[in-house]
């Protein structure tokens, strides 16, 4: 096992041993004997392999790499919503789906205060903030060269407020009312054309 990396690039074992079609606990003897290169999180039994390690072993080991440009995008998800209360549920149904990490901010000041410290891989943005602050958001990210994706939701969007979202680099709009799973669905399509 290394020292822990200053990456947030980062999968569970759950998450290896899906893209390597085997169970979590294997995963977790090939950190312990060194045939994986990961770490252990401290004060914790869970573990950790980077993309870049996951990827160097999956070649080595003639795995395919189907699925690896997906699990790329698998790491911390943030979500931009005014209204605590839906983005709470958003989190939760999200947290329990995927096991990724997730976070809330109120606005895109906040939020673009949190992708510099930590770099989300996607972004999902209620525009309840403000399709203007929406797009700003975007278009900040896309001007800073941030691989983050990101996904607009809204309920009365116009084509022109589409165009604007699209414009600033939005990859995705899903309109509401709407499911947990097509807002997951907007991230996973979104995140297979750029990848």
């Amino acid at each position: 096992m290394t020292d822990i990396p200053n990456s947030n690039s980062v999968l569970t074992t759950g998450e290896v041993a899906i893209l390597c079609k085997v169970a979590a606990r294997t995963v977790s003897k090939w950190i312990d004997c060194g045939r994986m290169e990961g770490y252990r999180i401290p004060g914790s039994r869970d573990r950790r392999v980077t993309q870049a390690a996951l990827e160097n072993f999956m070649r080595k080991h003639g795995l395919p790499l189907t699925g690896f440009a997906a699990a790329a995008g698998q790491g911390m998800l943030l979500i931009v919503d005014s209204n605590a209360t839906t983005a709470q549920t958003l989190r939760d149904v999200i947290v329990q789906e995927t096991k990724r990490e997730v976070f809330i901010v109120r606005g895109a000041f906040e939020a673009g205060v949190l992708c510099e410290r930590s770099r989300p891989s996607a972004i999902v943005v209620d525009c309840n903030i403000g399709v203007n602050e929406a797009a700003g958001l975007a278009s900040w990210l896309r001007c800073e060269k941030r691989a983050t994706r990101v996904v607009a939701i809204g309920e009365t969007l116009t084509a022109d407020d589409d165009a604007t979202l699209m414009r600033a680099g939005v990859g995705a709009i899903v309109r509401k009312p709407c499911t947990v799973r097509a807002i997951l669905s907007a991230l996973e399509n979104h995140m297979s054309k750029a990848g």
